[in-house]
């Protein structure tokens, strides 16, 4: 979800970010305990189970950077935040890391003063239908209405695209995704719009998911990542590098399953150094040799992340895509652990 209003709120609140965010690493470090943003409920990305533990592929991330930082992926307290509300909760230090589908755009890391520290999945805005509207495209939807969560970019793409192609619309402004989707099948509005990985997950979670349809459209490009403040370098380093390890060990064929084998050391330099076996990279980060080790233990690499949270064999359904290796002809490529 993108974020375009209460920019001047967050501001004023970023004055004092320099304080809040100098020496995360050894707050976290000494509370015994990770304080990640999420969204209020996204099924596939952030929920809480039955149990009312935290699960998804954001909620991952932030499991991964407690394993590496606490040597626990249970040490860490979830704050779910509004698309109003997630980045003041950042900008004020009420949260360490926000981990909550949030798109990396020009204003938020220039002028809100946060540091994206990479992207874990890129996504496009899109429509969902009742499959009874009969509509097959978006050009279709002249005059309808839509809900939309508000405080979010998807408003202005929202816009843009209905000027552009010369249609008009009549906006049904929502806070949640739980109740966007309350709305929507209330019949309040005839379209739901917000990233296509968004409107899967919220079908997924319909009494009969087959009614609705995702118009084929994708309006816009919405890189998707966790980000920290800006003002502690050291920090922003820890958490972009455990999501670099997640996706490099998907690269170099290190899983859940074969990880304590591959640990023991290989003939492989880049896999010895990110498991500790050689080199000082945890020293570097301010943290022992076995860090990136323990974050990929937690939930294995990248592909087992996204298979298990939100894949082609989950009621969400997500093909890999964009989000395929490079070496697949997708776009995710880690920097070398060198």
């Amino acid at each position: 979800m993108k974020q375009s209003v209460f920019f001047a709120a967050v501001t004023a609140a970023g004055l004092s970010a320099g304080a809040a965010a100098a020496g995360t690493l050894d707050d976290v470090k000494a509370r015994g305990t990770l304080n990640c943003g999420v969204t209020t409920g996204l099924v596939g990305f952030a929920a809480p189970n039955a149990n009312g533990e935290w699960e998804g592929f954001d909620v991952a991330v932030c499991r991964a950077v407690a394993a590496a930082v606490l040597s626990d992926p249970t040490a860490i307290e979830f704050v779910p935040t509004t698309g109003k509300t997630r980045f003041t909760a950042l900008a004020s230090g009420e949260i360490d890391m926000l981990a909550r589908n949030t798109t990396w755009t020009f204003t938020r890391d220039v002028d809100l003063k946060f540091e994206f520290t990479g992207v874990n999945y890129y996504d496009g805005q899109g429509f969902m239908v009742p499959k009874a509207l009969g509509v097959s495209s978006a050009k279709e939807l002249d005059g309808a209405t839509v809900c939309i969560q508000t405080g979010t970019t998807t408003e202005l793409n929202l816009a843009d695209y209905f000027r552009k192609n010369n249609m008009d619309y009549e906006p049904v402004p929502i806070e949640t995704n739980a109740e966007s989707q309350q709305q929507y099948l209330a019949g309040a509005c005839d379209v739901y719009t917000t990233d296509r990985s968004g409107l899967a997950a919220t079908r997924a979670s319909f009494e009969t998911p087959s009614d609705h349809v995702i118009l084929p459209e994708t309006i816009s490009k919405e890189p998707l990542g966790p980000l920290v403040r800006h003002g502690d370098n050291e920090w922003g380093d820890l958490v972009r590098w455990t999501l670099n390890a997640l996706i490099a060990a998907e690269e170099l064929g290190i899983t859940s399953a074969n990880i304590e084998e591959l640990a023991k050391g290989t003939n492989r330099p880049e896999v010895n150094r990110l498991l500790g076996t050689e080199g000082t990279l945890g020293e570097m980060l301010g943290l022992d040799k076995e860090w990136a080790k323990r974050a990929i233990m937690v939930g294995g690499n990248y592909g087992e992340l996204f298979a298990k949270n939100i894949g082609e064999s989950t009621p969400i359904g997500l093909a890999r895509g964009l989000n395929a290796q490079w070496t697949e002809g997708g776009l995710l490529y880690a920097p070398p652990f060198r």
